[in-house]
């Protein structure tokens, strides 16, 4: 452990950042910890936060120090991290403060489940990560780049990996997008040893973009002795993205879904984006093509008008006919509306049910083949009419015994 500067901060308490606290660290010689706390919850918590505080210096061996805390709300882990990123700033340790994972927190993912939705939220905004779940997003993403100012992107690294082990998703996918770049490969330390799912790549221009982060984590699972999968969903947001769109879907078995931003890459071209799409075509068939080639899932860009909920379900709409799966949102309010237009519609799922009935019947007399009418139908349209099915039953709007009263 090495001494550097003597004053720390860390953390935020304007009137926006409620949740948050501010924190303050001044190293002495001598006097043993002295702890200062502003918080209108003081008298209820304030012994519960001190312990904390005292925990946390005492682990990383500071003896004597003035911490001072102005909280507005803050939970444990946004404590906890803002400590540690100021104890950080004064001196030189490898050590982590890690709380336990809750129960919640430990399930997996996997390569095929829907993810029509992907809520985006800020990674050194820790109140919008309360309860986010509850709004049953498909996915929802701690956001390390674009949402986080240049001066706190070190900041939200240690929120946002308290929040992967303490923050209750309600079984939404857990996604975070890292940074461009050298940026982003260090982002990757804070999340892959604590069960990230996907990690969402940015402005990708080529599979090397991909195979530099792929090696990293590699790295990192192999020094922790981790198992568990981590996927991977690079972003097209360039010209250069969108013509290199085949080779980044194609480039590590892990990639689960590509997803376009419209945002960057109608700023690339030099043109206003519109709600209609037109100046974005070419680039939106071009990742649907490549997705669909590899066999993974085309998720669409945001749409960034909140208040416009006609203008949304037209945009879901005419994404869904292009291809896409899924789309992202900025905004809670967006998520049923997605899930609506983005669900099967009844054509859909009565051509879902012709053909998984006509691989059941086509199995049950020992045939290999699969035949609807004239058509043969391959294994992997009917994989593809399974999923369709499996979606409409949990979202309710078809029978679990659909079959039994389809033959009948």
């Amino acid at each position: 452990m090495e001494l550097g500067e003597q004053i720390s901060r860390s953390g935020n308490c304007d009137s926006n950042s409620k949740g948050d606290c501010f924190v303050s660290i001044e190293l002495k010689q001598s006097g043993g910890v002295n702890f200062e706390l502003e918080s209108k919850v003081k008298v209820f918590y304030g012994k519960s936060i001190e312990k904390l505080c005292r925990s946390i210096l005492a682990f990383f061996s500071i003896e004597n120090v003035v911490i001072a805390i102005k909280d507005n709300g803050a939970l444990p882990y946004v404590i906890a991290a803002r400590i540690e990123v100021a104890v950080k700033q004064l001196i030189t340790s490898e050590k982590e403060f890690l709380f336990d994972f809750i129960p919640e927190n430990l399930y997996e993912s996997n390569q095929d489940r829907f993810r029509f939705s992907r809520l985006y939220l800020p990674g050194n905004t820790p109140y919008m990560m309360l309860n986010a779940g509850l709004h049953k997003p498909n996915g929802i993403i701690l956001d390390l780049e674009d949402a986080v100012a240049i001066t706190k992107k070190n900041e939200a690294r240690y929120i946002v990996r308290n929040a992967l082990r303490t923050q209750n998703f309600y079984g939404a996918e857990r996604m975070v997008r890292i940074n461009q770049g050298e940026l982003g490969i260090e982002d990757l330390a804070f999340i892959v040893p604590h069960n990230v799912h996907v990690i969402l790549v940015p402005k990708c221009e080529s599979a090397t973009d991909i195979h530099r982060v792929e090696e990293e984590i590699s790295r990192i699972k192999k020094r922790k002795d981790l198992m568990q999968d981590i996927f991977l969903m690079p972003i097209i947001e360039s010209a250069l993205g969108v013509e290199n769109a085949f080779e980044i879907a194609s480039a590590s078995r892990n990639i689960v879904a590509m997803a376009i931003g419209l945002e960057d890459y109608t700023a690339d071209l030099g043109v206003q984006r519109t709600n209609t799409g037109t100046e974005s075509l070419y680039a939106r068939m071009r990742v649907v093509n490549a997705c669909r080639a590899v066999r993974i899932q085309a998720i669409d860009s945001v749409f960034s008008d909140v208040g416009d909920m006609e203008a949304l379900v037209e945009n879901v709409k005419r994404s869904k006919s292009l291809g896409f799966q899924g789309m992202g949102c900025i905004h809670p309010r967006q998520i049923s509306v997605v899930h609506e237009n983005f669900a099967p519609n009844w054509n859909e799922i009565e051509r879902a049910k012709k053909i998984v009935n006509a691989f059941h019947e086509a199995e049950k007399n020992g045939l290999a083949v699969v035949s609807v009418g004239t058509k043969m139908v391959d294994p992997p349209v009917v994989k593809q009419q399974l999923k369709v099915l499996e979606l409409a039953i949990s979202l309710g709007i078809l029978s679990k015994d659909w079959r039994s009263e389809y033959v009948g």
